[in-house]
């Protein structure tokens, strides 16, 4: 394997990552402009190179349709693509579950974020513990996932309550929702942090491409280990 990356000026593309690490690069749109935006999934395009961006607005994704790319946008997520992959080549299952509708977003994003890089994913949104029954009546099929992203904004304490029902490793996604001593997603991140029940992984605060990846990995070594 030999590494390289194509130089465009304002950005150097990592062209081997893929091969390096079983993903290709992803593309962070927030802070790039829609010319930026757009040369770089040109140069991936030209390369046969399948490319996952976040945080996309709908402005920026108007303006690279435009220039006739051939690239899929889902607004709630705010997740670009551009190139196929192969669903389900990745063995195992990824539950997501969100605690409420406003955490929508960032769950999409991490769904979104799996299936993209092979993962069979299965929702459970609005599961919050504020009304424990509805995660309990979902409660048979989420134990069937072999990871389990649990997102939730407020005090955050989904992935607790579900590391304390399910054998699957959880990786908690805190989200920015909630009122002021929320403080934009500080306190669930500390209460994942600080949970007593074992077998919680914690990314960054509205990170649902992080844990979607990080459910990936998991995924890959399960393939490994049945080989």
């Amino acid at each position: 394997m030999e590494d390289s990356f194509a130089d465009i000026g304002f950005a150097k593309l990592d062209l081997s990552r893929g091969e390096r690490t079983g993903f290709s690069e992803a593309i962070y749109c927030a802070g790039k402009t829609k010319e930026q935006l757009l040369g770089i999934l040109q140069k991936f395009q030209t390369e046969g190179i399948a490319v996952l961006g976040t945080r996309c607005s709908e402005e920026k994704y108007d303006y690279i349709k435009a220039s006739g790319l051939n690239v899929v946008y889902d607004p709630v997520s705010r997740i670009i693509s551009l190139g196929k992959t192969t669903p389900g080549q990745l063995p195992g299952k990824i539950a997501v579950c969100s605690a409420g509708t406003a955490d929508l977003p960032v769950a999409e994003e991490a769904a979104q974020t799996a299936e993209f890089y092979g993962a069979v994913v299965e929702r459970f949104y609005d599961v919050g513990i504020a009304g424990l029954h509805r995660l309990l009546s979902k409660i048979d099929a989420i134990r069937q996932a072999d990871v389990i992203i649990a997102v939730a904004g407020m005090e955050g304490a989904l992935s607790s309550v579900l590391a304390g029902l399910v054998k699957a490793p959880v990786i908690a996604v805190p989200t920015s929702v909630g009122y002021g001593v929320s403080f934009q997603g500080l306190t669930p991140l500390l209460t994942m942090l600080s949970s007593c029940a074992a077998g919680i992984s914690a990314v960054n605060i509205d990170n649902g491409f992080g844990a979607a990846v990080q459910g990936c990995r998991i995924l890959r070594l399960i393939g490994k280990r049945d080989d």
